[in-house]
């Protein structure tokens, strides 16, 4: 078996960890995330819509690393999958064990995990990668992905455009002079200052996620814009008579446009998807 890669161990490492576990448990409802905002729920639509086009048919099994409270999961296992979660977070991990149905699901770090090589039929990183701030650890978790999953099953991983931000708080009148000099600081430099009141996070370009999957042996890499160009628009929309219609066509752009090499970075999210070699 080839041993997993083994976890940053910089003197912060542990620091941002604790606190992003911290952010999770006491500040922030994973749980609720997804059916908030016009934002959120193109990005669940459009992630279920893909999952749906891309792993294998159901009876595979698939490894949900960073899986959060189980969003995804439970609507896998409905679909006939066979699931486990792995999660950074005690709180999240004890919500998927006693959900309804309970999936199996595990504290664990995505850069080291426990399983066998081509455990799984498939691998999902819908988390990590925008809660590591270095590069070698990203691709390290991508890598792990990339080890547990048979030769030939997919790996998808989710990341945090690097323009989400500032076009999100634009659209919800939300916008000052400090977002606009955050928004100056995120084109050279992709870390969140903590202070902005989300935990720490890495925001990618498209060629960074690209890359990152190539490094870690990925092939047949694809990338897909998961909220489309039009997901502010929804946003701005959202509480008025026109929300319906705007939010329709947004999802339907979202679809049209979803791998369109000039738009892709105009979504909140970007899903990158490839096959293990």
């Amino acid at each position: 078996m080839t041993p997993p890669s083994q976890p940053r161990t910089a003197p912060d490492a542990g620091r941002e960890r604790d606190e992003i576990v911290a952010y999770y448990t006491e500040r922030y409802r994973e749980d609720l995330r997804l059916d908030r905002r016009p934002q959120a729920r193109l990005e669940r639509a459009r992630t279920l819509q893909l999952l749906g086009e891309l792993l294998p048919p159901p009876g595979a099994s698939v490894l949900d690393v960073g899986g959060g409270t189980g969003a995804y999961a439970r609507e896998l296992v409905a679909a006939g999958y066979r699931v486990r979660v792995v999660d950074l977070v005690p709180a999240h991990v004890e919500q998927v064990r006693g959900g309804d149905p309970p999936i199996e699901a595990e504290v664990g770090d995505a850069r080291a995990l426990r399983f066998g090589d081509g455990e799984y039929d498939a691998a999902l990183l819908l988390g990590p990668l925008y809660h590591l701030g270095e590069r070698a650890d990203r691709v390290a978790a991508l890598r792990e992905a990339v080890r547990v999953t048979r030769p030939g099953g997919r790996v998808a991983a989710a990341v945090i455009s690097r323009f989400a931000g500032p076009l999100d708080l634009a659209a919800t009148d939300r916008f000052d002079a400090r977002v606009l000099a955050e928004a100056r600081t995120l084109l050279t430099d992709g870390r969140n200052d903590p202070a902005s009141g989300f935990t720490h996070a890495y925001f990618h370009r498209p060629e960074e996620i690209l890359g990152e999957c190539a490094d870690a042996g990925l092939t047949g890499i694809a990338l897909h814009g998961l909220e489309g160009p039009l997901w502010t628009a929804a946003e701005a929309a959202a509480g008025g008579p026109a929300a319906d219609a705007v939010y329709a066509a947004a999802l339907e752009l979202a679809r049209l446009y979803s791998t369109e090499p000039s738009l892709v970075a105009a979504s909140g999210h970007l899903l990158a998807t490839g096959l293990a070699p």
